[in-house]
């Protein structure tokens, strides 16, 4: 029997079928399909999306192979190159705070996040929109659900991460009305999505500048997606004083040098969420940095680096000065 006419067979045996449970051979799917349902998704449109060909039987190499630990380290040691890298467009971010100045007056005055910060993520994130992910979200979370095993608790919240992130992309196509085989999310290789580079469970996040729900490609939606998450997951709610936080070339570059001669360092934190003293601190015994601190663990809402965190404040404080000078007669 070839491979073509077995393909149709399938196909035709799933248009024929009538779903009305999540009874599927893989264990990790029905979790997937249970989840979706109660979201509600119905029973077909999940039991077809967890077996689609397309969706299911392709697996991202690249990706996968882009999450293992080595990678990952050498991820983190690569930020402070992306951060040095990324000052020679400064002057696209204050052109990107010109051209959508409309947009960026009403995120500050609704959310009450700084342009200059969001302009600066989506410049770290996606150069602006400049850099097109190549990826597709479902299949980057499927290919870790299906090879990741669950022998650590890294490999144990990478599963239930993948797992919760699939029955997001699930649930926004099926609210979108796209069949499982056009439902395509470009994305990064972890799975982001759009230009502020959102995971798909933080799609409720999602806010349109003239519209309910936003759409992360369109730059627009994400300078007001991107505020409206500060606001909501770090209590952002009113507009940093540029004056009281510093000098951040400078306070970068002293982080850059305390983090290159301390194992385990952190910009902000000593303790981790156990209440374990376990960082080597920067900015806690510094008072005159506390202010810059209290805004950079904000950041750190958005992405869980010191290295991403302080980038992002670098980035936005040398375009805040662009537009002064700009504003001066």
């Amino acid at each position: 029997m070839n491979k073509l006419f077995v393909a149709f067979l399938l196909l035709g045996t799933s248009l024929m079928a009538e779903y009305t449970n999540c009874k599927l051979i893989n264990n990790d799917y029905e979790e997937v399909c249970e989840s979706v349902v109660k979201e509600g998704v119905s029973y077909e449109y999940a039991n077809k999306f967890l077996l689609s060909l397309v969706k299911t039987k392709q697996f991202d190499e690249a990706a996968w192979n882009a999450i293992q630990p080595k990678e990952i380290q050498q991820h983190a040691k690569n930020e402070k190159k992306a951060n040095n890298s990324l000052v020679q467009y400064v002057h696209l971010i204050v052109e990107n705070l010109h051209e959508y100045s409309e947009v960026y007056d009403y995120a500050e005055k609704t959310y009450g996040v700084n342009r200059e910060i969001i302009a600066a993520i989506m410049m770290k994130e996606t150069r602006l929109g400049k850099i097109e992910p190549k990826h597709d979200a479902f299949i980057v979370f499927n290919t870790i659900v299906t090879r990741i095993g669950e022998a650590t608790a890294r490999e144990k919240w990478l599963k239930k991460m993948s797992k919760t992130n699939m029955a997001s992309v699930i649930t926004y196509c099926y609210k979108k009305e796209l069949a499982p085989e056009q439902c395509n999310l470009k994305s990064s290789y972890a799975g982001a999505v759009g230009i502020p580079q959102f995971m798909p469970n933080n799609f409720s996040y999602a806010k349109g500048y003239k519209s309910e729900i936003g759409d992360l490609s369109d730059m627009s939606d994400a300078i007001v997606s991107a505020s409206y998450f500060l606001s909501q997951r770090s209590e952002w709610n009113t507009l940093m004083d540029w004056d009281q936080v510093g000098d951040m070339d400078t306070i970068e570059d002293d982080w850059y040098t305390f983090d290159f001669e301390n194992e385990k360092a952190s910009f902000v934190y000593a303790e981790n969420k156990q209440g374990e003293k376990i960082y080597n601190c920067f900015s806690c015994d510094k008072p005159e940095l506390q202010y810059t601190r209290d805004y950079v663990q904000k950041i750190m809402r958005y992405n869980n680096s010191s290295n991403y965190a302080v980038g992002v404040m670098r980035l936005a404080y040398d375009a805040h000065k662009g537009l002064s000078k700009i504003a001066l007669p």
